[in-house]
This record gives C-alpha cells, structure tokens and sequence, in this order.
C-alpha cells in the first residue's frame, strides 16, 4: 500500500495492546492485542467465559490491566478512573441493562448526560435518542422497571447515546430478546454508526454481530484466536461450525 492510501486509513481511536486483566488471582485476559478506527463496527465473539466482558471492562476502567496498554484518542488510558473515561468520549451500554428501574425512562436517559453542560446539545441528543427508538419517546413518563425487555435494551443504548460518545461500547445487546426484537437493536446499531458513533460490540450471536460490522475478533480462553475482516470470519469454516452451530 502506498504511503498516500494508508494516510486516508481511518485513525485508529482505541489500541489494547498486550493486555492482561484479572479477578484476583485469575487471569481472565491473558494477553489480549485489538484496535478499532474511528467509524468502524468492530465486534467481539467468543463463548461465555472467552473474556469478552471482561475486555469492555479493561477499557471503561471498572477493571483495569495488571498488564499491558490501553489508549483511546492517543491518550493513555490505562490507569484513568471510569468517570475520566467516560469524560474522554466512552461510553457502555452493560450487559444486563441496569437501568434505573424506579426512575421514568426520561430521566434514566437524563442519566447518560450527568457529565455534561451543553443543555441545548443535550436536547439534541434526546430529540436524537427518540428518532432511533420512538418507542421511548412513548415511553418517556414510564418508570424504567416497567418496560418490556426490548424497550429497557432500547433506554439502555439510549442512555449510552446521551453521552454523546466517540466511542459506544454495546455488551451483549440481544440477551434475553426475542429474534425479531434482536433484528430491530442490530438495525438500529448499523443506523448509529452511519450517523458517525464508532461502535465496539460485545455479542454471542455471531452471526448477527458479524452481519453489522466491518471487523471481528474471535477470543477464546482469553486471547485473540482469530481476527478478520467480518465477511471473512462469517465464512471462515470453524467459525462457522462453532459459532453458528453448523456441521
């Protein structure tokens, strides 16, 4: 590749290199190496206990590496507090959910601005949230607790958006919704990212993960076992088998 053609490349926003994350004594990264550029879809696969989660973790700071590096935007971000993270420009949308649930959807999507004093952006940003999900707007009086499993995963990412992120981290977005529902979130996440939010998606359905994004990393065990374009690794035989369930 000529040095013209890689100046165009897209920036790389996020690099892990060499990372190593524990509970304890238990080493749940052991050496993990991802980037994602600015614009991309990038998705993680793996079974449950591959590190996935893990991963998502080392970045927002709730569990950062005893081992290796983690920049974003050319900064250092290893070692920063997941308030400063945040801050920076990434944001999560947990596994799980973890919605406010005594709280109106209104104010749980209030929620994912806390760092922020741009009143009118904010504003935007909701009338935003509400042209992705019109659900939630419908919604937006109803306390949290009491929405349907696919309308707290739409407040959820929601909440997330209203950071106004560089970055949003998505971690098993499809748990517990019915497929049709799950066609709707991944739909929505491809709409995000056209309007220009780098995603980092954590997700067990491969298949569909795959079918959004543009590149895969495969973890097993803690560590990187394959990493490819997504087409590639959609066709890649023992992906295909262990992850799509194909013989």
């Amino acid at each position: 590749m000529s040095s013209g053609a890689s100046q165009k490349d897209p920036q790389v926003i996020l690099t892990l290199d060499d990372v190593h994350t524990f509970y304890g004594s238990i080493e749940a990264l052991k050496g993990i190496s991802i980037e994602v550029r600015e614009g991309e879809i990038v998705t993680l696969i793996g079974a449950n206990g591959a590190g996935k989660s893990t991963t998502l973790r080392s970045i927002n700071g709730l569990n950062p590496p005893r081992k290796g590096s983690i920049a974003f935007a050319g900064e250092d971000i290893t070692r920063s507090s997941p308030h400063r993270i945040v801050g920076m420009g990434i944001s999560q949308s947990p596994e799980g959910r973890r919605l406010f649930p005594r709280m109106s959807v209104l104010e749980n999507l209030e929620m994912g601005a806390f760092q922020r004093t741009d009143r009118s952006a904010i504003r935007e940003d909701l009338d935003r949230v509400y042209a992705l999900f019109p659900r939630l707007a419908e919604r937006k009086n109803q306390k949290a607790g009491t929405l349907s499993g696919g309308e707290q995963q739409m407040c959820a990412i929601g909440r997330a958006l209203m950071a106004r992120p560089k970055l949003l981290m998505l971690d098993e977005p499809s748990m517990g919704l019915a497929p049709i529902l799950v066609e709707k979130i991944f739909e929505i996440i491809g709409e995000i990212n056209e309007q220009g939010t780098t995603i980092l998606l954590e997700e067990q359905t491969a298949l569909m993960a795959l079918d959004v994004a543009q590149r895969g990393y495969v973890l097993e065990t803690g560590h990187v076992a394959l990493a490819d374009e997504a087409k590639a690794l959609r066709q890649n035989e023992q992906v295909r088998k262990t992850y799509f369930g194909e013989t």
